[in-house]
């Protein structure tokens, strides 16, 4: 039995990002719970827990990335579980939340399935869910439990700083209209100024650069963005920045959802580096020379010991030149 601060508590790892919850319980000091997930021959998924939860405040790892359903399906068997099984709270560490970007009706007669997964989170009995870089922020009001909204930010802003560039030198960008909040908070702590990539999207994971707002000839571009899915949009972004005259091209995003064909087009790209965190498990056959992985491992495990210490979360939230300037 783990004891932390005066509180009993368990950490699980579900299928989704053993790794992910590996780092977390190694910044806690304390051993991932066991629990066996079941795979039976028609498909239906069966969770054991193999030790005692009554009493604990719990802690699951389990982001919902592809094979999303599969991974949701887990998640909320597990939630039943520990329910059934008496522990004092169900906290659901989901570092990336899938259906994400549906979260609201962009024609007549779609659903808002955002929505619908953070009322089965609920329903299951989920007291806290813990989520980074929601695709948007009002998916937090979709829930009537606390949720924290990580940021991945300050990790990827610290790797960019640690490269040491002239910040006359460099420009960050959105690659769209959406994302100028997101890349002026990451150019604040860069102190360079920002560019925007205007595009249209005429089908889903499909964008065509109509535009580049902002000065970007001779400089180091880079781009922002919460999350890069087919890597079409941000490859053909990266283009059009180098046919404008930038010197060269990187992109910082927190998920790299990377579905097919992404790491073949990133590695035939002009892009000189991706940076992306851990929040989605990177399988082998995903990796490329270009893609540099970081780990959220220790963010999340402050964030859990505040919240067993009952502390605000603000200060995870934001850069720290303090920090910094000390380390």
């Amino acid at each position: 039995m783990s004891v932390l601060l005066g509180k009993k508590i368990k950490v699980f790892s579900l299928s989704a990002n053993r790794e992910l919850a590996e780092d977390i319980a190694k910044e806690l000091g304390v051993e991932l719970s066991s629990c066996d997930v079941l795979h039976f021959a028609d498909g239906e998924i069966n969770v054991n827990i193999n030790e005692t939860v009554r009493g604990h405040e719990v802690f699951v790892v389990q982001p919902t990335s592809a094979p999303v359903n599969e991974h949701l399906m887990e998640l909320l068997i597990m939630c039943d579980a520990l329910k059934r099984a008496s522990a004092r709270s169900i906290n659901l560490i989901i570092p990336y939340y899938g259906y994400s970007r549906q979260d609201r009706k962009a024609k007549s007669r779609q659903p808002i399935s955002a929505k619908l997964v953070a009322d089965l989170l609920q329903t299951t009995g989920a007291s806290r869910v813990i989520a980074m870089d929601l695709h948007a922020a009002q998916i937090q009001g979709f829930f009537n439990i606390p949720i924290d909204n990580f940021f991945g930010m300050p990790i990827l802003v610290d790797y960019f700083i640690d490269k040491h560039f002239d910040k006359n030198d460099i420009v960050v960008v959105s690659p769209d209209h959406g994302g100028v909040v997101r890349a002026r908070e990451f150019s604040k702590v860069l102190e360079c100024p920002i560019a925007i990539i205007d595009k249209r999207r005429p089908e889903p994971n499909k964008a065509e650069v109509m535009n580049i707002l902002g000065n970007i000839k001779d400089k180091i571009c880079i781009i922002v963005d919460d999350m890069i899915d087919t890597a079409g949009t941000l490859t053909a972004g990266a283009e059009a920045l180098m046919k404008a005259g930038a010197k060269k091209v990187y992109a910082a995003a927190t998920h790299g959802v990377l579905s097919s064909p992404a790491t073949e087009r990133i590695k035939n790209s002009c892009l000189e580096e991706v940076v992306i965190t851990n929040t989605i498990k990177l399988p082998e056959e995903k990796k490329c020379d270009k893609i540099k992985v970081l780990s959220v491992g220790p963010l999340l495990g402050d964030g859990i010991l505040k919240i067993l210490s009952d502390e605000p979360l603000s200060g995870l939230f934001t850069y720290s030149f303090d920090d910094k300037k000390s380390e």
